[in-house]
């Protein structure tokens, strides 16, 4: 499978660790991100709501150690299994090595390395949001509209309406919690590190992070809502998404489980607090929103494996429904925001092409 190329990249010479024009506006974006981050929470006297460190802790092991050793320990499988000779086995892994193809590897680590910066910043402008409004004041109204939208009913009861399993359940959690971060961030390094993905690189990153920006921290802010596993606990009324949250709690609530990181997020909100992951905002969606932008990028690639990307997305929309992080209207908007967001950036990074 060949990538197309879609942006013109300058080619890496000199040092691994050069920088393209691209690369240095990725990362000078991420540290003003977070610079104007830090500066936000400071003036408004929302400084409980950092949440660098955690970031600091966790993402370098991730991106840095895991990540790496797993792509490396792929890259020599994949020499062993295809090339039976010792001698081509060698002229392989010394390619693999090479220049061409190390200068992405090192100059994509330097850029997921800044992703600790950009993570951390996002969660702490997402953890004061509730501090600068005081309370989720669109709860009602953003359930209400789902409710219309869906005949008259809330969308989970549809999907109640499916075999309800502990089994099915637990397959739905972990692909939400374990399975969804393998595939985003596992696309988002190899975007970062592969030579054969430079030429979208910088357009999949700006891309990347004006949606975290707009849809996660902009909309989010505008439109805050807390979602229905806490519809009862902002609004007063338990009732309304009390059977849905009585089959989640059913059974054993491991680490990874909805209702574990449901309460997780409430007791750090309650606490006011901020960590990993923390912060309530349930419209839009972006979980729903990064699987979409994968999924745009990569019908650019194969149409075909875009094709199963969509397939994905409105499994993780379903998802978010079904163990109650989410009114089906945050996923909806954040298709849509997705697309827009995409679309621009496209025809931005056209222009500027077509300007050089």
């Amino acid at each position: 499978m060949t990538i197309i190329p879609l942006e013109g990249t300058a080619t890496a010479r000199g040092t691994y660790m050069q920088l393209s024009r691209g690369d240095k506006l990725v990362l000078g974006l991420m540290a003003s991100y977070a610079l104007l981050a830090a500066i936000l929470l400071t003036a408004t006297g929302a400084e409980q709501a950092f949440a660098f460190s955690p970031y600091i802790i966790v993402w370098p092991f991730v991106f840095l150690v895991l990540f790496p050793f797993i792509y490396c320990m792929l890259v020599l499988l994949r020499i062993v299994h295809r090339l039976p000779s010792l001698r081509g086995r060698k002229m392989a892994l010394r390619r693999a090595l090479s220049r061409r193809y190390m200068q992405p590897f090192a100059t994509g680590l330097l850029i997921m390395t800044g992703m600790v910066l950009f993570q951390g910043a996002f969660t702490s402008i997402k953890s004061a949001l509730p501090i600068w409004w005081g309370d989720f004041p669109y709860d009602v109204a953003q359930a209400d509209i789902d409710q219309a939208i869906h005949m008259g009913a809330d969308p989970w009861r549809y999907l109640m309406t499916i075999e309800s399993s502990e089994r099915l359940r637990w397959i739905i959690e972990w692909n939400y919690s374990q399975g969804w971060f393998v595939f985003c961030y596992g696309v988002l390094f190899l975007v970062a590190i592969s030579a054969r993905a430079s030429a979208i690189r910088t357009r999949y990153f700006v891309t990347y992070m004006v949606a975290w920006v707009v849809i996660g921290n902009i909309f989010a802010g505008i439109f805050l809502s807390a979602g229905p596993a806490f519809y009862g606990s902002v609004t007063g009324d338990a009732a309304r998404f009390g059977d849905q949250l009585a089959f989640l709690s059913q059974g054993d609530i491991g680490q990874h489980s909805a209702r574990y990181l449901q309460i997780y997020l409430w007791e750090m909100y309650d606490s006011g607090t901020a960590g990993f992951g923390s912060g309530i905002s349930a419209f839009p969606s972006m979980h729903v929103a990064l699987v979409m932008l994968n999924a745009l990028f990569l019908m650019e690639i194969d149409r075909r494996l875009g094709a199963v990307a969509l397939g994905y997305v409105a499994f993780v929309l379903a998802s978010s429904v079904y163990l109650a992080w989410h009114y089906a209207l945050d996923g909806y908007a954040a298709v849509v925001l997705t697309i827009l967001l995409y679309l621009a950036v496209k025809m931005a990074s056209g222009q500027v092409k077509a300007a050089t």
